[in-house]
């Protein structure tokens, strides 16, 4: 190991003290520090997020999908990342929830390419589908979106992947709530919105479904 990737870790474990939650084993917390230096390398060429410092990685996309991993609720046994990106939340959810199959859903080729070398590099325990979410034919225990290209259209098509009894996790801001509920149609209940740490109103919110979608 690296001691600048110690250094990270041990950063990254300090950040999450920073907000009150509890700090990742030795052996997670270097996974993502190798999760972060590849994407900060593949972000020189490959737009993969906004925030191009690791400190901006850290503390904003990391803490914020651990965050999110350690809230989900207790028995999920598939997890969809719908439109991953660059990876958040899946990857974070799959390294600290191993128990969880987690299938990450990237329809853009360059960003697809990306996770396929994370889960090999890092040696992340997801899948990678290097298509649109919907192609997938199946349905999921859990499926969760964070900062998709047209939110609300994603969210219709994602509602229809989570399984019966399944949630629906979206991490989003307190003034785009309302209209990701609308969107995710009727046929779930809200249950919690869970503040998120970093600020400008982030939170997760979690719905379960309690009607089967359409056929």
């Amino acid at each position: 190991m690296s001691q600048q990737a110690q250094g990270t870790a041990s950063r990254l474990n300090d950040l999450l003290a920073a907000v009150g939650l509890a700090p990742l084993d030795s052996e997670t917390a270097v996974r993502f520090a190798e999760y972060s230096s590849l994407l900060l390398r593949w972000n020189t060429r490959v737009n993969l997020t906004a925030i191009r410092d690791e400190e901006g990685i850290l503390s904003r996309h990391f803490v914020e999908s651990i965050a999110c991993a350690r809230a989900l609720p207790n028995g999920i046994a598939t997890l969809l990342d719908f439109g991953s990106g660059a990876g958040f939340p899946g990857i974070p959810i799959a390294l600290c929830r191993p128990e969880i199959a987690v299938t990450l859903a990237e329809s853009q080729g360059k960003k697809a390419a990306f996770l396929q070398e994370a889960v090999r590099v890092v040696g992340v325990p997801a899948t990678v589908h290097s298509g649109r979410a919907q192609t997938l034919g199946s349905t999921f225990d859990c499926v969760t979106l964070r900062a998709v290209d047209r939110m609300e259209e994603a969210v219709r098509a994602a509602a229809q992947l989570v399984s019966p009894t399944g949630w629906l996790a979206l991490m989003t801001t307190d003034a785009d709530l309302e209209s990701l509920k609308a969107a995710a149609g009727p046929g779930f209940s809200w249950r919690s919105m869970i503040t998120l740490p970093g600020g400008d109103q982030r939170l997760l919110a979690l719905a379960q479904r309690t009607v089967n979608a359409p056929a």
